[in-house]
């Protein structure tokens, strides 16, 4: 086993070999792989489905962190799981934007799981760039943390007082597929190009697509800050990011229709976002425990 040691004196120290990675990346590959035969016909999912579905990615993340911590250690799998816990709160906000996105657009719920399976790849593509480009800036660039944390408490802010229609939001991001590819207003099953008249076009699926990623973009801006507050390690960072975007797809089918229940979301969301904030601006100085 190789132990994690501290550095500087807030995260750990983990040699992490490129087999590790390999390994997390199969793993990751094959749970898609797995998802999307599951799905591979159209229909509309139950409730007791997305709770089943829900456990398993769940349970998934749980089982990864386990192996974490008896390869890194507890400080390590401390790290992994405060990562988790804290993309998996950001999170839920992204699925109620995902819900006003299928609205506004008239997606049929037997066709969004495909939007969101794709979605979702892409997101752990771009988390991927994002988590590197933020700890190479952090080992370089210490001061990196401060900019990092005012970010994120200015956004907590933001949060709290103004909450963004993200109905137009969706609209904008449709015009914007638009101005380079024609769009037809009807569906194909769950193919994302059809033809019409003899040309090709895209459907409502592949508008909706676009929008998801870019929604997806936006997100990823708050929580891999946050993340890195938590953690400074890569692997860490990015296991606990994918572990817990791979099991939005079962938590939007679960609570998409209950975002009203949700009065006080914007303002916890926006609380974590400060406390995070404020952890990463003083990092320097003093160790907030998360």
């Amino acid at each position: 086993m190789v132990a994690a040691t501290s550095i500087r004196e807030n995260f750990v120290d983990i040699d992490v070999s490129g087999v590790a990675w390999i390994i997390l990346g199969v793993i990751i590959l094959s749970l898609l792989a797995i998802d999307l035969y599951r799905h591979r016909d159209a229909h509309e999912p139950t409730g007791r489905e997305a709770l089943l579905e829900s456990g398993f990615w769940v349970m998934c993340g749980l089982l990864f962190g386990a192996g974490v911590a008896v390869v890194w250690g507890g400080e390590a799998f401390g790290e992994y799981i405060s990562g988790y816990l804290i993309e998996k709160s950001l999170s839920v906000d992204n699925v109620f934007v995902w819900a006003m996105i299928f609205s506004t657009l008239a997606i049929p719920l037997r066709y969004q799981h495909r939007v969101l399976f794709w979605g979702i790849f892409g997101a752990l593509v771009l988390r991927g760039l994002f988590i590197a480009v933020g700890s190479a800036l952090i080992s370089r660039f210490i001061w990196v943390l401060i900019v990092f944390g005012v970010f994120l408490i200015y956004t907590g802010i933001k949060v709290i007082r103004h909450r963004e229609d993200e109905g137009e939001g969706a609209t904008r991001g449709l015009g914007l597929v638009q101005r380079f590819l024609p769009v037809s207003e009807q569906f194909d099953g769950q193919k994302f190009f059809t033809r019409i008249n003899g040309r090709r076009a895209a459907t409502p699926l592949l508008g909706a697509l676009v929008v998801v990623e870019i929604t997806d973009l936006i997100f990823a801006v708050d929580s891999v800050p946050a993340i890195l507050a938590v953690s400074n390690e890569p692997y860490l960072v990015f296991a606990s990011n994918a572990f817990a975007i791979l099991g939005l797809r079962a938590m939007y089918f679960l609570l998409a229709d209950a975002r009203q229940r949700f009065h006080y979301l914007s303002h916890a969301l926006g609380g974590i976002l400060i406390f995070v904030g404020i952890k990463m601006t003083l990092a320097n100085w003093y160790h907030v425990d998360t």
